[in-house]
C-alpha cells in the first residue's frame, strides 16, 4: 500500500505561481512513476505530466513551457511548478503513483483556482 499526501494548492491571480507537493509513505520502495492529473468541473480528468524514476518526464500540452515536474527519491515526493497560471488551470489537482507492480494509488486531491 502506498499513501499520498498533497500540499500547495490555493487561490492565485492569473499569471502567478504555485508550487504542489506529494509525498509518499508505505510500499514506497515500489514507486515507478510519479505524476499530476486535474479535473476541472464538468471535465474529465486529465495528464498534466508526470516522471519516472529515472526522471523521464511528461507534459500535457496546454502546460508545456509554463510547468515542471520533479522528484526528489530520498524523500519520496514528487513537486508541481505551476508559472504563468491561467484562469482554465483552475481544476482539483490529484497526484498519482503507479508501482513496479503496476499498481496505482490517488491522493485526495487539492484544490487550485487561478482568478482572471
Amino acid at each position: 500500500q502506498v499513501q499520498l499526501v498533497e500540499s500547495g494548492g490555493g487561490l492565485v491571480q492569473a499569471g502567478g505561481s504555485l508550487r504542489l507537493s506529494c509525498a509518499a509513505s508505505g510500499s514506497i520502495f515500489s514507486l515507478n512513476v510519479m505524476g499530476w492529473y486535474r479535473q476541472a468541473p464538468g471535465k474529465q480528468r486529465e495528464l498534466v505530466a508526470d516522471i519516472t524514476k529515472g526522471g523521464s518526464t511528461n507534459y500535457a500540452d496546454s502546460v508545456k513551457g509554463r510547468f515542471t515536474i520533479s522528484r526528489d527519491n530520498a524523500k519520496n515526493t514528487v513537486y508541481l511548478q505551476m508559472n504563468a497560471l491561467k484562469p482554465e488551470d483552475t481544476a482539483v489537482y490529484y497526484c498519482k503513483v503507479i508501482t513496479f507492480s503496476a499498481r496505482d494509488y490517488w491522493g485526495q486531491g487539492t484544490q487550485v483556482t487561478v482568478a482572471s
